[in-house]
């Protein structure tokens, strides 16, 4: 399978790929408030920023490593995007954070500085095209509708704005997998070799870009899984500035199907199972609509702790970009990610296990309808119930951000489109 562009648990994952082949060496490098961006002029343009393309990193623990990034990008064996914008005269501008787990309005910041930066630098008056992945496209989002409403800052200059994957209406962590993150970590957070590992989930987790996407989030195992309040100022602030940025043209892609087609995950079956040194008779269950009994977590020698969710939908097995999907680089999924902890902590895991779910549901991702209502996520997607002026979704539910020809041919020909 491709790899993704943006790998949400990243370098925190256990057994994750620690390193890729170095990206080629930008042409210009620019030192931006709270980021990095890295500059790749097309040939055709003879080291000038003459049609410039701004892609956003996303989500993800710590800062933007560029060669993971261009990898996912590039040279993810299907469709090298980078290649195909330069070949029609656009400049890749690859936009990097010091934290992508900080705060999205923190983050958009940085976008506006990028913007300044690239019509500064840019020869003649070509409109700018400005998106990103994941998270990327909610920061680039914020970002536009700022630079528009915002009467101290300048105009974007901005025709085109994309989002691949992005999480418009909000991201799924299964509370069941947050419950048992938090758990383990209260349990064994100290513990000299695991610890640091579960600090690091939980903290990712917890951590602001998480708590704004995140539909639904807990703090801690016992917590009512509800919109963290960070998620609530954020909403509140993206609706002052008029919820999208409205000078230009707006499209999206989404890694998942909008036939209403989910991944084959079923609800309220039992994802991750372990028993053994630390943890007896743990498990994790799919998320099922109405009163459930989503996780049972106990450590050796204390009582069981039961996790309850009511009134969320069955979104394990929505249509929609999956978490990162298992692969030898170590890539664990959502309760593959459980199972991996459960086993460093020194249990058996039951081999017959769900390694992945939705992450981001096809109607969060063209922003047609609230992930919330579970008929809206299984049934199909109509061009007029999204906020985007054009939207693709993918032949089939696949990997978060993964770059396809499909969707990355459909987004190129978008931008060329809009000059």
């Amino acid at each position: 399978m491709s790899a993704p562009v943006v790998d949400v648990w990243g370098p925190v994952s256990p057994g994750a790929r620690s390193s890729y082949p170095p990206a080629p060496e930008p042409h210009d490098e620019w030192n931006l408030i709270g980021g990095t961006a890295w500059v790749y002029y097309s040939p055709l343009n003879r080291r000038q920023l003459i049609r410039p393309v701004i892609l956003s990193d996303g989500f993800s623990g710590g800062s933007t490593d560029l060669d993971q990034l261009w990898h996912g990008l590039e040279e993810n064996g299907d469709y090298r995007f980078i290649s195909e914008l330069h070949a029609t005269g656009r400049d890749v501008i690859i936009l990097g954070f010091a934290d992508r787990t900080a705060s999205i309005t923190d983050n958009a910041d940085t976008v506006i500085d990028c913007v300044r930066r690239a019509i500064s630098e840019r020869v003649g008056r070509a409109k700018l095209a400005v998106g990103g992945f994941s998270m990327g496209g909610l920061v680039t989002r914020y970002a536009l509708a700022k630079m528009e409403q915002d009467p101290a800052l300048p105009d974007h200059e901005t025709g085109l704005y994309f989002s691949y994957d992005t999480p418009h209406q909000g991201a799924w962590f299964p509370i069941a997998l947050q419950a048992f993150t938090h758990y383990a970590t209260d349990k064994w957070g100290d513990a000299p070799a695991i610890g640091p590992v579960l600090r690091q989930f939980s903290g990712l987790l917890n951590s602001p870009a998480a708590k704004q996407m995140a539909r639904w989030h807990i703090e801690k195992a016992v917590d009512t899984p509800e919109p963290a309040p960070e998620r609530v100022e954020f909403l509140v602030k993206l609706d002052e500035l008029g919820g999208w940025p409205r000078n230009l043209r707006k499209i999206g892609v989404a890694n998942g199907v909008d036939t209403g087609t989910g991944n084959g995950v079923k609800p309220d079956v039992i994802a991750v199972r372990c028993d053994g040194e630390t943890l007896l008779d743990t498990w994790l269950k799919t998320q099922a609509q109405g009163e459930q009994v989503i996780a049972r977590l106990q450590k050796a020698g204390e009582e069981p702790t039961l996790v309850r969710t009511n009134g969320l939908p069955d979104i394990d097995g929505a249509p929609g970009g999956l978490f990162t999907m298992p692969s030898p680089a170590g890539d664990p999924g959502s309760f593959g990610l459980a199972g991996l902890l459960m086993s460093l902590l020194g249990n058996t895991v039951d081999p017959d296990f769900i390694a992945t779910s939705c992450f981001i549901p096809s109607i969060s991702a063209v922003a047609a309808a609230d992930i919330d209502d579970p008929k809206a996520l299984h049934r199909p997607i109509s061009p007029e119930h999204s906020a985007l002026d054009a939207f693709v979704c993918a032949g089939r539910n696949e990997g978060h951000t993964t770059m396809t020809e499909e969707l990355g041919a459909w987004i190129v020909n978008e931008i060329v489109a809009a000059d």
